[in-house]
């Protein structure tokens, strides 16, 4: 079980060094990335009390908003400060539809919006990957996971009920609360609800005075990329691996030229919510890789019948690393077809490679943005009539795949309703896999 247990407390990339809990008083800390958002710890009435905390409700109009950097910093201090407080109690001219937390009662407004989400990681960020996880965890462990992957504390104290951790409410959730809302992932009040005032980024066309919920603040904020630094970077003094952070794709992008003012810059948003979609594409989708990088490949005659391709992969449009962290890998299969068929030459990740327990760096092949790695494939291939085809695979939930694996292989020491949870997550993973791209060389005549 230690063995095990080791990949669990470890699996949760997002978990942060400093625990805040469900319901156990902590330290507070105030460790944060630059331009990130200090560490605040709650008491244990917070959250004890999720379902009873009073909260004052100021309506505030569309269009006050922050305009300085300064400002967006100040407001991203207060809108991520942790842990979430629970939202309290509904101002009394609410309808039951504008206090509810659940997402698909937003998407009665905001339809577009709530479809895309439907369709997005962000809804999934709750799946049985991190559930079957949860249940080999204390509460102090599951928080520092919950932190990103259901940060609302209504959600952590349905998921503190469910596995029955020690400081979970004794009273049942209120109205405004779905029973399912700590299955629902990074919901739409993660971001956009603190004490049942609702927040957002400029409005884009008029907005009237008897808007629902009193209307909402407005914040630039929203359009930037520190916002999506709570949870896509760590601070400087969270885990790391090699010296290097394990969540590190906000400063990855501050290094790049798009985070640089002028014609290129682009923001998180930029790229992963154009025209504010919420779908936040990334590796998962083939079209969105294609767009991140250029693959080329070429013939090199080392004479006496030995060959080398070489594959020249540019990463031309992702604004940090590709990939950004240590879970996704793209693999390149080289393969020599002849008139005898085709033989599969070599395969070579791009990625960084750890082992399953997260203590030992093995490789790094990833790519900086707007930088070039050559991948070399030596072979032998004595005289003419072949040619070599470059596949190019995306494993986008590579390193969970060896580690749901692996725990399968001991699935005799965990809870048996983990198991299910945990086949269901690596089928998912697997089936995450796709064909990116093909493209072949032949050999020039000399």
């Amino acid at each position: 079980m230690v063995r095990i247990f080791g990949h669990l407390a470890l699996l949760c990339l997002l978990a942060m060094e400093r625990p805040f809990l469900i319901g156990a008083p902590s330290q507070a800390a105030e460790n944060s990335h630059p331009r990130a958002r200090p560490t605040a710890v709650s008491t244990l009435n917070r959250i004890v009390h999720a379902w009873l905390l009073p909260v004052v409700a100021l309506v505030l109009l569309a269009g006050c908003g922050d305009r300085s950097a300064a400002d967006i910093d100040a407001f991203l201090q207060r809108h991520w400060a942790e842990p979430l407080h629970p939202q309290g109690k509904p101002p009394a001219a609410f309808s039951p539809l504008e206090a509810s937390l659940a997402p698909q009662d937003c998407g009665q407004c905001h339809a577009a919006q709530h479809a895309d989400w439907r369709q997005s990681l962000h809804s999934r960020t709750m799946g049985p990957g991190l559930r079957w996880q949860l249940m080999l965890m204390s509460q102090e462990q599951g928080n520092r996971c919950l932190r990103c992957h259901a940060p609302l504390a209504e959600q952590k104290a349905l998921v503190a009920l469910e596995l029955g951790w020690p400081n979970a409410p004794k009273q049942p959730p209120p109205s405004f609360v779905p029973p399912d809302l700590g299955h629902q992932g990074l919901a739409c009040a993660a971001c956009h609800v603190r004490g049942h005032r609702r927040f957002g980024p400029l409005p884009r066309g008029k907005v009237g005075t008897d808007a629902p919920h009193g209307g909402f603040t407005v914040s630039e904020a929203f359009s930037d990329s520190r916002f999506c630094a709570h949870c896509h970077q760590f601070p400087d003094d969270g885990p790391r691996l090699a010296g290097k952070l394990q969540e590190d794709t906000w400063a990855q992008w501050q290094a790049s030229g798009y985070a640089q003012e002028g014609p290129g810059y682009q923001t998180c948003q930029s790229c992963h919510m154009p025209e504010r979609r919420h779908l936040w594409r990334g590796i998962h989708d083939p079209d969105m890789t294609r767009r991140a990088i250029d693959v080329h490949l070429k013939l090199v005659d080392l004479g006496g019948g030995r060959h080398e391709a070489v594959a020249t992969v540019r990463n031309a449009g992702a604004g940090h690393h590709f990939p950004t962290y240590m879970v996704p890998k793209v693999e390149l299969a080289f393969v020599r077809h002849d008139a005898g068929g085709a033989h599969e030459l070599g395969r070579q990740l791009i990625g960084w490679q750890v082992d399953t327990d997260i203590t030992r760096e093995i490789a790094d092949t990833r790519i900086p943005a707007g930088e070039t790695r050559e991948f070399h494939q030596p072979f032998a291939a004595p005289g003419a009539g072949w040619r070599v085809e470059l596949v190019v695979r995306v494993l986008p939930g590579e390193h969970y795949e060896r580690i749901f694996r692996d725990s399968l292989a001991r699935a005799a020491l965990l809870p048996p309703a983990a198991v299910p949870l945990l086949r269901q997550a690596l089928a998912g993973v697997e089936a995450a896999r796709y064909e990116l791209l093909r493209i072949e060389a032949t050999p020039i005549a000399n």
